[in-house]
């Protein structure tokens, strides 16, 4: 049964990769859209613009899109901000296997808050979320407020689609590459 499952991921993430290639963007693209995603995030969330700004980095996917027929993966562009400015490009990409149907398109942000996350992230040939290093997920409270425990964590994450922040959703089994633009 392993064998099989194995093979079912390796053909999704095969699909996957063969897809991403098709619908590969421009730098130009991903900067433009990484812009509008920020602003997008900013009009969420004024405690993620706060933390944004203290973050060393911010890597920003614009567009994830996320379908599965039983076998399911997810794929999107974006690139690294340091000091607002784009310093490189990445791909995040996963496969799945279970009861799925359907598709769906989501943002994605991750807040590198130290140095030390950021220097071990970019050294990274293929950084894996939850292996290479654990990202909280932001969930806000009262008043549009970050808990403060995940304010604290030295990478943060936030999920959001135009209708605002998303939940239990998770970047766990994603795994971001460097990509050439």
């Amino acid at each position: 049964m392993k064998t099989r499952q194995a093979w079912l991921k390796w053909g999704c993430a095969l699909v996957l990769f063969a897809a991403a290639h098709a619908w590969a963007a421009s730098r130009e693209e991903i900067n433009a859209e990484v812009r509008q995603t920020v602003q997008e995030f900013y009009k969420h969330t004024s405690a993620g613009k706060e933390l944004s700004q203290k973050a060393a980095g911010m890597l920003v996917f614009p567009s994830v899109v996320k379908a599965g027929i039983g076998i399911g993966g997810e794929y999107g562009e974006g690139s690294l901000l340091i000091g607002g400015k784009p310093v490189a490009y990445y791909n995040i990409a996963s496969a799945s296997i279970g009861f799925q149907l359907g598709a769906q398109a989501r943002s994605m942000i991750i807040l590198f808050m130290t140095e030390n996350a950021l220097s071990k992230f970019r050294a990274s040939e293929g950084w894996k979320a939850g292996v290479d290093g654990s990202v909280a997920l932001a969930t806000l409270g009262a008043g549009g407020a970050i808990d403060t425990e995940t304010a604290k964590k030295p990478i943060i994450g936030f999920i959001f689609s135009n209708k605002g922040l998303m939940y239990n959703l998770t970047f766990e089994g994603s795994k971001i590459t460097k990509i050439d633009r």
